[in-house]
């Protein structure tokens, strides 16, 4: 008996050191032949990503003659992740519960949705348990037509993932819209139609930074905005900044690579930036703060308080302060104090108040003296108790199932 509880602790031990995903969409599919086409523009469209992350989801398949009357109309590959975004929902539903539906229907919200790009109710799907033990979907926008019905179960992983056949594409005039590529979105001014008018105007002037920004498009952009409030009353500073520097300054807002919401809570330390140059890092830390994120350099940090756009490969958050990189903004040391007079000193001492030049900071436009202090330290500091606490977790379930051994 004692020997199984220590064999069950050492178990939980190595365990818990072992992260893996839960399922993962392209292996479920691909022992799935007829839905080879399906299965590949997952992949293709990086919806099979997204799908992995998530810990509840069904995904409604269509076979491969299906998936060919769709891509008779030849949509862009962008408008492709539309209409299969809307094939995935954003909740578990076997075989089981489409048969037993509360109140015979159910409104699924579904991964469109959760894009922002679906307008209204138009990114929900209708599922109702029909006459003849049918199962029959529809999108909300689609009138209240459902002519389309559940065909079988292919896989099932109880509340973690569902994998069904559906008899033909969802029909949704708003996800086959012709969409723009990346490189065609106008990221200023979703940015100023959201709150982050002031961050837009600024980079849409400099630009350098705005080609930067627009050239990494495609590649893979997560853009952290300022909102107006916070941006505005950093102005002054920024027009104090050289001309190299504020270029700098305004890259240091995009990352050169897309990362989902998902993505930046599993995925906390530091991140580059497109200013990111050799030795100038220019990189601030991702740390979760609850159910929020934020991010922190020199001493400041900043919560995402908003999502402009995510749709891979393109990530636009809006945050509340704005953030120094410490590259351009370094705190002066203060100046050592004089010591005290001497009384009988004091008293002849003049009285004035005027400083001199030498405890006066430096007029560097690049780094303005009242910015916060480096915060390396802190950080080395954290992740220093992290690891030790982490340490002595470890040894004292492995001393506990040593001692049960031996007894």
């Amino acid at each position: 008996m004692r020997q199984s509880t220590a064999l069950s602790l050492l178990l939980l031990l190595s365990t818990a050191a072992v992260v893996t995903n839960a399922h993962n969409i392209t292996r479920l599919l691909a022992k799935h032949p007829s839905f080879s086409t399906f299965n590949r523009y997952l992949s293709q469209t990086h919806l099979a990503d997204e799908i992995n992350r998530r810990t509840t989801i069904t995904v409604c398949a269509v076979d491969n003659s299906a998936m060919a009357d769709m891509l008779a109309k030849h949509p862009s590959i962008y408008t492709i992740k539309n209409i299969l975004s809307l094939h995935v929902l954003l909740d578990y539903f076997g075989a089981k519960k489409l048969h037993q539906i509360t109140n015979g229907t159910a409104l699924a919200a579904t991964m469109f949705q959760a894009t922002g790009s679906a307008p209204g109710s138009s990114g929900f799907v209708n599922i109702t348990d029909s006459k003849g033990g049918k199962v029959a979907f529809g999108p909300e926008d689609n009138g209240g037509n459902l002519d389309v019905f559940f065909v079988k179960s292919l896989e099932e992983v109880p509340y973690n993932i569902s994998v069904i056949q559906i008899s033909k594409a969802l029909p949704s005039d708003v996800a086959e819209a012709p969409t723009p590529g990346p490189s065609q979105m106008n990221l200023t001014g979703i940015m100023s139609a959201h709150g982050c008018k002031v961050f837009a105007d600024t980079l849409l002037a400099n630009r350098e930074a705005s080609n930067t920004y627009q050239d990494n498009i495609d590649g893979g952009l997560t853009v952290f905005c300022p909102l107006d409030d916070a941006f505005k009353a950093f102005l002054p500073k920024y027009k104090n900044l050289t001309a190299s520097g504020k270029v700098s300054f305004l890259e240091f807002y995009g990352v050169p690579i897309y990362q989902s919401m998902s993505m930046l809570k599993s995925n906390n330390g530091l991140m580059n930036t497109l200013a990111t140059d050799g030795a100038n890092k220019f990189d601030f830390t991702v740390q979760n703060d609850g159910a929020a994120v934020t991010l922190k350099a020199n001493g400041i940090t900043a919560k995402i308080t908003g999502t402009l756009i995510d749709e891979q490969p393109l990530a636009i958050y809006t945050i509340n302060k704005v953030l120094l990189p410490k590259e351009l903004f370094k705190t002066a040391a203060a100046p050592t104090p004089a010591p005290a007079p001497a009384p009988e000193e004091a008293a002849d001492a003049p009285k004035s108040h005027k400083s001199t030049s030498a405890d006066s900071p430096s007029d560097d436009s690049d780094s303005p003296a009242d910015a916060p202090e480096d915060d390396d330290a802190d950080v080395a500091d954290d992740n220093a108790g992290v690891r030790f606490h982490g340490i002595r977790l470890v040894a004292i379930l492995v001393s506990l199932c040593l001692g049960l051994l031996m007894l």
